[in-house]
């Protein structure tokens, strides 16, 4: 569909049920200083308020018997609603109002705040979100990438009514924004004119880009001072963007270093040495940089050692390229990941969404392509880059 919300739909008539997802380009890399954490509140208190006569559109979608949820990244939001498809056309128009023309509410405001309050504090207990954290500060010192997403507690504990609506009508609404359909039949309301939306809201809609400077330099590796306890190790590097054609090499390589007991790693750093129980890699592009990482809880007097085998992998495989059979492992991997995703319409929309942006043509078939396109010395090239910039930081940190 032209106009300020275009629409990307997969729909097969076998299906039961009807997720509607908007994704926007705002994300968390555009709070302003001092304000880390807008973006989070924000969506909390668009998914909490009232929207007509309903007092919330989480509240309503549940008691339809569908789930509705939404999410906050560094360079995106996304909203979304699966719900049994008579329900679809009602829930598409509200989902529109309620993310677009929201009723602010300071009572829900505070009640939402709150809620980010007991995020915070459960994200602070679990060391492996917070060294996550960390590795993107380290990656990205000074940058708006190297903030948390769901922002700090001083931060959050001040924003009101005005800064979060200031926020919507600044930012959001600026941002582009599409909405992505899989069900048995498009929703006649997925025009939001049909949905009832005021044209001069949607005529915002993609006016600004949110671009942000370059990610500055990266200065040395510090030494890891690691912990007389169990901690979690986060080592890598910068990657690519989202849209670079390396991506995929970059993830194919995340293949050969994760959980998967065909993973290189996990023969070398499970199988041969006992290092470490559970640990994972992935790669992440965003607008104009990614950041690809391994991801893992190491025991007292390990940390070390674990390390030196992730530094041998990428070496391995930076010199050597992957064996046939072990990119042939995680090609199958890779590709069974994303045709999983397809199998669960919630979890395709939200692929859809985060892959695509939601803004141009790509398809899980064509992802399933890059992945089959990607070589050996795809995969050699990405190694070395991601061992030429290495970097690894622990929780919790050695006093």
């Amino acid at each position: 569909m032209a106009g300020p919300v275009p629409v990307i739909s997969l729909i097969d008539e076998r299906l039961n049920t009807t997720t509607v997802c908007l994704a926007s380009r705002y994300g968390a890399q555009q709070d302003p200083k001092g304000q880390c954490g807008l973006a989070h509140v924000l969506e909390h208190a668009l998914m909490s308020t009232p929207v007509g006569d309903v007092p919330s559109l989480s509240e309503h979608v549940e008691r339809l018997g569908g789930h509705a949820n939404a999410e906050t990244g560094l360079d995106r939001m996304l909203f979304y609603a699966q719900v049994h498809p008579d329900d679809a056309a009602d829930v598409t128009g509200l989902l529109y109002r309620a993310v677009l023309q929201p009723q602010w509410d300071a009572g829900v405001l505070e009640q939402e705040k709150r809620a980010v309050f007991q995020e915070l504090a459960v994200a602070a207990a679990d060391h492996s979100d917070v060294v996550q954290d960390m590795f993107l500060a380290h990656l990205f010192p000074g940058h708006p990438l190297g903030r948390p997403v769901g922002g700090t507690r001083a931060d959050v504990g001040r924003f009101d009514t005005a800064s979060v609506a200031a926020a919507h009508q600044r930012r959001l609404l600026t941002a582009p924004l599409s909405v992505v359909v899989v069900g048995p039949a498009l929703p006649k309301t997925v025009d939001p004119l049909a949905a009832g939306l005021d044209p001069q809201t949607l005529a915002a809609i993609g006016t600004v880009s949110g671009a942000l400077p370059a990610a500055p330099p990266q200065g040395p590796a510090e030494a890891v001072r690691w912990p007389e306890e169990f901690t979690w190790v986060c080592a890598g590097a910068r990657s690519v963007s989202n849209h670079d054609p390396r991506r995929p090499h970059f993830n194919m390589l995340a293949q050969l270093l994760g959980s998967s007991p065909s993973s290189l790693l996990y023969r070398r750093l499970r199988g041969e040495a006992g290092l470490a129980y559970t640990f994972q890699a992935w790669n992440r592009g965003y607008a104009d940089t990614g950041a690809w990482r391994v991801l893992a809880g190491v025991e007292p007097g390990n940390g070390e050692a674990a390390l030196d085998v992730i530094r041998a992998v990428l070496d391995e495989i930076a010199v050597r390229g992957p064996g046939p059979e072990d990119l042939a492992s995680a090609r199958r991997q890779a590709r069974m990941q994303i045709l999983t995703c397809v199998d669960s319409p919630l979890e395709c929309a939200r692929l859809l969404a985060m892959r695509s942006g939601g803004f141009d043509s790509w398809t899980p078939a064509d992802e399933v392509a890059f992945i089959d396109a990607v070589c050996a010395d795809d995969v050699r090239r990405a190694a070395a880059e991601v061992r030429d910039g290495l970097r690894a930081v622990v929780s919790p940190v050695a006093p």
